[in-house]
């Protein structure tokens, strides 16, 4: 609740929390999200913060300490994803200026507020355009499922059902 009342849709523009977003939504793949919630701060120390130099520069001394930490999912894929994505996203911010200028691209043009639970989106236009570009630029684990759900959780689009207390204006 906590999640989804203090953060969870509030807009972010910090690209070191937009990246952390995006490989935290990469590693949730397959799991449930409070997993993730639960390890989030043994995430952040074990991947420095998600400072994308540094991440960059990880190596595979690096991939064998992550691997050993029982405090992340000790997932390889996921792991070399972050260390590959990282210097993916430098190279997104050399050429847009930041993380936050390029995923606002994709901003969805859909502003109705959700009914139910029933009518949740899965992915939308915007999520697959944006998980096609990603790959295209060498990123992994960033699926049109992942984006959508990444666009959620940093206010890209507004999710909460009508009548939700945490409704967005």
């Amino acid at each position: 609740m906590r999640y989804h009342d203090d953060e969870w849709g509030h807009p972010v523009t910090n690209d070191v929390r937009l990246f952390e977003k995006l490989c935290l939504e990469g590693f949730q793949a397959g799991l449930a999200w409070i997993t993730i919630l639960r390890k989030r701060e043994h995430f952040r120390a074990a991947f420095a913060g998600f400072e994308l130099e540094r991440v960059a520069a990880f190596d595979d001394g690096d991939v064998q300490r992550l691997l050993a930490d029982a405090g992340i999912v000790r997932h390889r894929g996921k792991i070399e994803s972050t260390i590959n994505n990282a210097g993916r996203a430098l190279a997104l911010r050399d050429e847009f200026g930041s993380i936050h200028a390029y995923v606002s691209q994709f901003r969805p043009g859909r502003t109705t507020r959700l009914m139910a639970h029933s009518e949740l989106f899965a992915t939308c236009p915007e999520s697959v355009a944006m998980s096609k570009d990603l790959k295209r630029r060498g990123w992994s684990f960033v699926g049109p499922t992942t984006m959508y759900a990444f666009m959620q959780a940093m206010g890209l689009v507004n999710d909460h059902i009508e009548g939700c207390e945490r409704e967005a204006p």
